[in-house]
């Protein structure tokens, strides 16, 4: 089926030395052949060998022209899996914009969001999966979120997922001939086997949805609440941390009447750290709303960190704070090391001299993983993974349950096809035209 000619700029917006231009679509050669004049003149567009740089002037709107180069990709060995060419030209708004609206005038029609990725996911040229691991990577904010981007989009995920599909049709394949042959009458050692397929499956899913809380955390950050009384040294520890003077700093209380955020990198992961207003009555209502900010990033914190005068006694206060925190993952950090006691178990710094700073980002990453992280595991980082292993575990339960309490195999098979499903959503096989179409408007508009 013959597909519209769609084009756009896909390098960042703004002045730069070189911009791209992508093209897709049959018939994207012949719109080439019309705004561009190969510099040798015995060479014609349409003769363009494949995946090939050549030199030559670019026609562009408003009369103008630069001088650039254009490659052509031959269909099905492109990013698309269809005809693409690329222009590539001189950066800057006026020359792009230029050379996009001459594709415009020749035919082609403006990309959406994500238009070039989906037509590559259409075309079987990427998993659903892969091309979520491909926006994680632009997205990607710190090392760790970058490569797990990488993994996912190099198709480890889907890999993994269509490896438990295949067993699943196994399962299903079993249980059809016995439905289709009942007088042949699936054997105990059959149905021993039917089972331990169904269970080593569900073994596998559920290690993959325990990866979800560390894989979420490389992806989105761990989120880190520093609370403490007023003027006992958070602004200073966050400050010490980052480096740089992000929040002010003060002898009067109530300096910090609202949240100050700042991230950082601990091995490669994004920490996002949030010096929250003292803790305490407030003595006016915007100070108040400063305090109830900082309540609800304290209850929705990966890690709280709960900061202490080290040189002196818990007050009724401290020990409000700690009964907030005790049952919530938190690290105790007592500030001021030169005046420490000595006899009390957590953290001990001095955000006026950098001691024990970096122990502390040490103890953060203790904190945020106490599992560990596996670095060549496969990690759920999307919560519509998530999901989608879920209700895989859930229907594998269902079946596993009713084999057991020997309910008719034809009624089973229904769940077991419902798990096959589910695992779908995740490479694409199963997935609606609404998931794909919310994934794929998560890019920009020249990917």
């Amino acid at each position: 089926m013959k597909t519209e000619i769609i084009s756009a700029i896909s390098t960042a917006n703004g002045v730069g030395g070189v911009a791209i231009i992508r093209i897709s679509g049959e018939g994207c050669l012949n719109l080439l052949s019309k705004m561009f004049s190969p510099l040798s003149k015995n060479t014609k567009v349409e003769n363009f060998e494949p995946y090939k740089l050549y030199v030559g002037e670019i026609s562009c709107a408003g009369g103008f022209t630069d001088f650039g180069m254009a490659v052509y990709f031959k269909a099905p060995k492109s990013y698309t899996g269809e005809d693409m060419v690329e222009i590539h030209c001189h950066g800057g708004t006026a020359i792009t914009q230029g050379v996009l609206k001459k594709t415009f005038e020749l035919g082609a029609l403006p990309a959406t969001r994500g238009e070039f990725t989906k037509r590559a996911f259409l075309n079987g040229k990427l998993s659903l999966s892969s091309a979520e691991g491909l926006i994680d990577m632009i997205n990607g904010e710190s090392v760790a979120a970058v490569k797990s981007g990488y993994s996912l989009y190099r198709e480890k995920l889907f890999e993994k997922v269509t490896a438990l599909q295949d067993k699943i049709t196994y399962a299903l394949a079993e249980i059809g001939a016995d439905i289709d042959y009942p007088e042949e009458d699936l054997g105990e050692l059959a149905l021993d086997t039917l089972v331990e397929t169904l269970e080593q499956t569900q073994l596998t899913i559920i290690d993959l949805i325990k990866g979800y809380n560390a894989g979420s955390k490389i992806k989105n950050g761990v989120k880190v609440a520093i609370v403490g009384r007023p003027n006992v040294g958070k602004s200073s520890i966050l400050n010490a941390l980052l480096n740089y003077e992000k929040a002010i700093v003060s002898s009067i209380e109530g300096t910090t009447r609202d949240v100050v955020e700042g991230s950082l990198d601990i091995n490669g992961v994004k920490f996002d750290l949030y010096d929250t207003a003292g803790i305490r009555s407030a003595s006016d209502e915007i100070e108040l709303m400063g305090i109830e900010r900082s309540e609800k990033i304290l209850n929705s914190a990966d890690v709280c960190v709960a900061v202490f005068d080290g040189g002196a006694e818990l007050t009724a206060q401290d020990k409000e704070i700690y009964q907030k925190v005790e049952n919530l993952n938190h690290l105790i950090v007592y500030n001021k090391s030169d005046t420490f006691t000595g006899d009390k178990n957590g953290v001990v710094v001095s955000a006026k001299t950098g001691d024990g700073i970096e122990s502390l980002k040490s103890a953060l990453y203790q904190k945020a993983f106490a599992q560990g992280i596996d670095r060549n595991a496969e990690l759920i980082v999307e919560e519509r993974h998530l999901n989608a292993l879920k209700k895989a575990e859930e229907y594998l339960s269902a079946s596993l349950v009713g084999i057991e309490d020997g309910v008719p195999l034809d009624i089973v098979s229904e769940d077991v096809k419902s798990v096959w499903n589910a695992l779908g959503e995740i490479t694409g096989k199963t997935a609606t035209e609404e998931i794909i179409d919310e994934i794929f408007a998560k890019f920009c508009v020249g990917k």
